[in-house]
């Protein structure tokens, strides 16, 4: 079986891929494709009002799904 992978597309002109503001509270969405063909949007708060912290705690988390910086 394949393993899970992300869909990672970032704009380099868009520091803020990935992320959006709802209401001054950070969230981060992505997408992971399955093995199965099927797809999985995820979304979770970053729990931060801070842009700074945001970006960090992002990139930890693609850095946690095997995202590596050259493919961002």
């Amino acid at each position: 079986m394949d393993p899970v992978k992300p869909a990672v597309r970032i704009d380099a002109a868009n520091p803020r891929h990935h992320l959006w503001n709802n209401h001054g509270t950070w969230w981060c969405h992505l997408t992971v494709h399955l093995p199965d063909h099927t797809k999985y949007r995820f979304r979770t708060s970053l729990e931060t009002r801070s842009l700074e912290e945001a970006c960090r705690v992002r990139d930890s988390l693609l850095a946690l799904l095997g995202v590596r910086p050259q493919e961002r």
